[in-house]
């Protein structure tokens, strides 16, 4: 499979070897050209043979020398060159299977794509990933690939995938291991199904691949309140999230002592549910499972308290200021101490912290980035919340920053009466949110 040129930077080296949009780029150098990993990788060589075919199937090659421009300059239809991959199982946990119906068509798409986990950190099961696939990561050390494991146990792995690959497609773990490709990996924890003993076996066998795996997150599965016709799943208790907890926190202990790293972290849903109190910034090392939620809150705790500690006295509010910040009902408790710790420094500013309840997904779902605009609307309209709302910017999504039901933030500042403001997981941005200073 070749890829279609969709447009060619008129200042670029294929502009002036007469490269045209339409034209299809089949080689670079001898090697074949699938996807924007090909591209990348072979178009990094110095002297280049370009083989590209015309619309009638007639082939011809141009040269170039790669020293005498900035880059090829060319653009392709899609940023992968073809489409991107659907995911071919059918998880017993899956989140998407739980969405309502009516929703966005986006959101019911199940990407499992080798090529986004190197290019932007998506997780892949490795179920789909062909063996001219695997041979081109090693090839090309690709690193790093975050993998979703969930499991060690190669039977485990089938039922809970619900895909007859999932079990064997472990050994390719074990295969980029052995090439040095670095690997961050996940776990989905469901009780009674890949924790207690099957836990601790999966920790052990990702633990023998270090430091090629150079983390592992174990986050607990999400319930949403349309998991009719579903496998029959139970979230975490208080003391199931406690005991999940013991064993990676035991692991880590162990891991550390060996090693010099934990190599494994219980995601901070893990220790709200069990009403343990998230470690300090330091035990999570490099942070590197943060899009799985793990150390979030204690980067975010430790991020404020230093821009807190720089806080002149005298940049104290010039005249007072109210905001409210609306979050989920899990990180309620830690905004409300860090906007008092601010407000007792600056008098003159009022903080009011208002969890929402999860209506539209349920209850049991309790992270703001599953938040929607309509519970937004329905929980504050009417209430006095000042001069200014700020909302964590994860409730919003990357395409045209809509919330998962579609509404976006200017809809809700237009129910509301008040402009509203996406706050990032940055310390110091949302203390600077609070004071008015962006």
């Amino acid at each position: 499979m070749a890829v279609t040129i969709a447009a060619v930077d008129p200042h670029s080296a294929c502009a002036h070897r007469g490269v045209r949009a339409g034209e299809v780029l089949t080689h670079i150098n001898g090697h074949e050209i699938i996807d924007i990993l090909d591209y990348q990788f072979y178009a990094t060589e110095q002297r280049l043979t370009l083989t590209l075919q015309n619309e009638r199937g007639k082939q011809r090659q141009i040269k170039i020398k790669k020293e005498e421009y900035a880059d090829l300059g060319l653009s392709f239809d899609t940023y992968l060159m073809d489409r991107q991959r659907r995911c071919a199982n059918k998880c017993i946990f899956c989140f998407i299977d739980q969405l309502p119906k009516g929703l966005r068509k986006s959101l019911y798409f199940k990407d499992d794509d080798s090529r986004l986990s190197f290019l932007f950190g998506n997780y892949v099961t490795l179920t789909n990933l062909s063996e001219r696939e695997v041979e081109r990561i090693i090839q090309m050390h690709i690193s790093p690939v975050n993998i979703s494991v969930h499991t060690m146990n190669p039977e485990l792995r089938v039922k809970m995938m619900r895909n007859p690959r999932a079990g064997e497609s472990l050994q390719i773990i074990r295969r980029f291991a052995e090439a040095g490709i670095r690997m961050n990996t996940q776990l989905v924890l469901c009780p009674g199904i890949n924790d207690g003993d099957e836990l601790l076996y999966s920790l052990t066998e990702l633990g023998r691949l270090y430091p090629a795996v150079q983390s592992i997150a174990a986050v607990p599965l999400g319930m949403t309140k349309y998991r009719e016709g579903l496998t029959p799943l139970t979230p975490y208790t208080h003391e199931g999230a406690a005991a999940v907890i013991d064993m990676i926190e035991d692991f880590a202990a162990h891991f550390l002592y060996l090693n010099g790293t934990r190599l494994a972290f219980a995601a901070d849903e893990f220790y709200l549910k069990a009403g343990r109190e998230i470690p300090a910034a330091e035990a999570y090392e490099e942070f590197a499972q943060l899009e799985n939620g793990i150390g979030l809150w204690a980067l975010l705790k430790d991020e404020f308290y230093h821009a807190l500690h720089l806080l002149e006295e005298e940049s104290a509010l010039p005249k007072p200021r109210s905001v409210t910040v609306a979050t989920g009902q899990a990180a309620a408790p830690l905004l409300r101490e860090l906007a008092a710790a601010l407000c007792r420094k600056c008098p003159a500013l009022t903080v009011q912290v208002i969890p929402i309840r999860n209506d539209f997904f349920g209850e049991s779902i309790t992270v703001a980035g599953l938040l929607t605009g309509t519970d937004l609307i329905a929980q504050l309209k009417g209430r006095a919340l000042g001069e200014e709302l700020l909302i964590p910017a994860a409730m919003l999504r990357q395409e045209g920053d809509l919330f998962l039901d579609g509404l976006s933030p200017a809809d809700v500042e237009r129910a509301l009466g008040i402009p509203v403001t996406p706050s990032p997981n940055d310390g110091g941005q949302l203390l600077g949110l609070l004071l008015g200073e962006y």
